[in-house]
């Protein structure tokens, strides 16, 4: 067993669909890790017996205070619900209705447990330590093998029974674009158009493999859409910062492409009723531990 510390811990776990990343922090300085390890996402059973094996190496005595969780999904995130800390109807093979929480509550008798989307814990740890330190109104955009969205608004999280799925918002299409999209349910919704797969399904090569040519379509295609996305936002929920994150938010010029297009589509600042100044687009400020971090911050508000 770890012998870290003597104060009370937090524990973060974010749990992805390739990798596990779990974290230990003191109550009293959650901004430093003082542990974090990497673990391969197995089966089920194998998965969450490797996390409670890392939560209870720092419960010596009962240390561990709370333990936040960001996990995959779909998830039942209604702390009313009998199956609150559930995944729902993952596509995920082997998943499907698995007790995500329990479990690894159950490796630290007595702490506190909370557990929110992925796409949610990463809105967490950016407001707390990241790129939205200061911002009331911000969104968290992740673009990769899907697409998914953690939105804060007047500084706290939207969540409720469930959360912004945002995926399967149906964007109006470029007037160039024919492809039908990937999504089974929608054919040409955002992840439809957008994420990963439908960059692959649509070029028939990774996208980090386009030519120069197609790079550029497929810019100008993909920030019309994530545009569409960030001013609806901007409308519903008065977002004024949008953190993009994900594999596709790597491609190069994307984050300006999708900011000018915003700029484009709603007007000058002031002249839609929105708030004064331009909604910006940036990276996440805390890099790859946007999730873990945001867990650790879920698991002090417990406290």
């Amino acid at each position: 067993m770890s012998t870290l510390s003597a104060r009370p811990l937090l524990v973060g776990i974010e749990t992805g669909g390739t990798k596990v990343v779990a974290a230990v922090a003191a109550l009293d300085e959650p901004e430093r890790l003082l542990a974090t390890t990497t673990l391969p996402t197995r089966g089920p059973v194998e998965t969450l017996a490797d996390i409670a094996e890392f939560v209870r190496g720092h419960g010596v005595d009962g240390t561990v205070a709370a333990v936040g969780v960001a996990s995959f999904g779909p998830l039942d995130v209604d702390p009313q619900s009998p199956t609150y800390g559930h995944l729902t109807s993952t596509p995920k093979i082997g998943w499907e209705g698995v007790d995500v929480l329990g479990p690894i509550g159950a490796a630290a008798p007595g702490a506190r447990t909370a557990l929110v989307t992925d796409v949610n814990g990463a809105a967490l740890g950016e407001a707390r330590w990241g790129a939205a330190v200061g911002e009331s109104d911000v969104v968290y955009l992740t673009v990769g093998t899907g697409v998914g969205g953690g939105l804060l608004a007047g500084g706290r999280l939207l969540a409720g029974s469930g959360w912004p799925e945002v995926a399967h918002l149906l964007p109006r299409r470029h007037p160039e674009d024919t492809f039908a999209g990937t999504c089974p349910f929608h054919g040409d919704c955002l992840e439809g158009l957008v994420a990963g797969p439908a960059i692959s399904a649509r070029w028939g090569v990774d996208g980090s493999s386009l030519g120069p040519e197609d790079a550029a379509t497929n810019l100008r295609f993909s920030s019309f859409y994530l545009a569409q996305l960030v001013a609806t936002l901007a409308y519903v929920a008065g977002v004024r910062l949008a953190i993009l994150g994900g594999g596709v938010s790597k491609t190069p010029g994307l984050l300006a492409a999708v900011e000018s297009e915003v700029e484009r589509l709603m007007g000058a600042p002031g002249a839609t009723g929105t708030a004064a100044g331009p909604i910006r687009i940036v990276r996440p400020g805390l890099g790859d531990e946007s999730g873990v971090r945001g867990a650790v911050s879920l698991a002090q508000s417990l406290l």
